[in-house]
């Protein structure tokens, strides 16, 4: 039996099927959720200690109401990526979303038209893939492909493609969603070339950079260089990291002028982040990091649990970053898909591998974030639902 840790194994069942929240209250009682990338610890007590705060002194608006550049959130995340990542950037720079997707589309709305291409490695993050479509841009897909234990994209291919058909915008998703690869810097290194020499604009989703598992390391893509960074706007948060998705707070380093000054007016259409967003971030940032670090050791673990007790058949490569497991089950003889074959014969439910695009067929996306004896029920339940 692995170690346990007390602070993130004492979980129950019962107690998390009475949560209100999409991930256990969208499954029938005898269903584990496996699914949504949010995990079951309850998040730092700096940070529901800040919450509480919010609620006790004041629920007015706040002081940077009307003043977007006083918000505290900016200078907090130049200080967060200087002394993580060495990378020094201007706050002033720095703007808030209510969450990533939000980003994004801003910065599409802004910065590119109807039929433009979006060049994104694939698998990826569905409503990343709902956006390209909904917003009429073009989907540039660039596949990530099994190698050895890992993955890997072909450069010199991109590189022929946008020589013959030009895109707009590179949205690099990095520590990728669902694969878990963090990139090298040369790899980096490879895109920014090549984000130069076609004249893409760069949005870097780096949501999951906290949860990068040793000896991996996160290099934030803006910080590669001034020239890289002046076409390159940076997405993040601290939800993942921190477990709070339902603070709706993200930020945006924009990098690239002509974004940033286009976002800039009119300066209420993509809206403020609220009092709970920040303070839940502000705590998390400054406050959370001993946290973090017990919990990284945690997820490790779980990800090697997978390894150890998934059944032959199913193929798995351990992720480098986030909490989620990527699994092939094309060697199984399934009588159906992946994800509702488990659903219906373990009572386990994952995200279907196809709704992160056409590489995702017979794949199946396993959320580990969970305590120890959950986890291992999960994956009991795939080993049974296959005897």
């Amino acid at each position: 039996m692995a170690e346990r840790h007390p602070m993130f194994d004492d979980l129950d069942v019962r107690a998390l099927s009475r949560r209100p929240g999409a991930k256990w209250s969208r499954v029938e009682p005898d269903v584990l959720p496996a699914w949504i990338a949010e995990m079951d610890f309850p998040p730092a007590p700096e940070v529901r200690e800040a919450l509480l705060r919010c609620v006790e002194h004041d629920l007015g608006y706040p002081s940077w109401d009307g003043r977007p550049a006083e918000n505290p959130l900016r200078p907090a995340f130049a200080e967060r990526m200087r002394e993580r990542h060495g990378w020094a950037l201007d706050a002033s720079y720095v703007r808030e979303f209510t969450d990533i997707n939000q980003g994004l589309q801003a910065v599409l709305t802004v910065a590119t038209g109807p039929g433009d291409g979006v060049v994104v490695h694939t698998p990826t993050y569905p409503p990343f893939l709902e956006t390209i479509a909904s917003m009429g841009r073009r989907l540039h897909p660039v596949p990530y492909a099994p190698d050895g234990d890992s993955w890997t994209f072909d450069a010199d291919r991109l590189d022929r493609e946008l020589r013959q058909r030009a895109a707009r915008v590179l949205l690099l998703v990095n520590p990728h969603n669902p694969t878990g690869r963090a990139l090298r810097r040369e790899e980096l290194e490879v895109l920014a070339s090549l984000a130069l020499r076609h004249g893409l604009l760069v949005v870097a989703d780096e949501i999951h950079s906290d949860l990068v598992h040793a000896p991996h390391q996160h290099i934030p893509f803006a910080s590669l260089s001034a020239e890289v960074a002046a076409r390159t706007v940076t997405l993040t948060s601290a939800t993942k990291a921190f477990n709070v998705p339902g603070a709706r707070c993200a930020v945006a380093h924009v990098g690239a002028a002509e974004v940033r000054e286009a976002l800039a007016h009119p300066s209420h259409l993509y809206g403020e982040p609220n009092t709970f967003g920040v303070a839940a971030t502000l705590a998390a940032w400054r406050d959370g990091d001993a946290w973090l670090a017990e919990l990284m050791p945690v997820l490790a673990r779980n990800a090697q649990l997978v390894r150890e007790e998934l059944p032959p058949g199913v193929r798995y490569r351990m992720p480098e970053a986030t909490f989620l497991a990527w699994l092939d089950c094309r060697g199984l003889d399934l009588d159906a898909d992946p994800h509702a074959f488990f659903l219906k014969k373990a009572r386990v439910l994952l995200n279907d591998g196809r709704s992160f695009g056409t590489e995702g067929e017979g794949y199946v996306r396993l959320n580990f974030a969970t305590s120890q004896g959950i986890l291992l029920d999960i994956l009991r339940r795939i080993r049974d639902s296959l005897d």
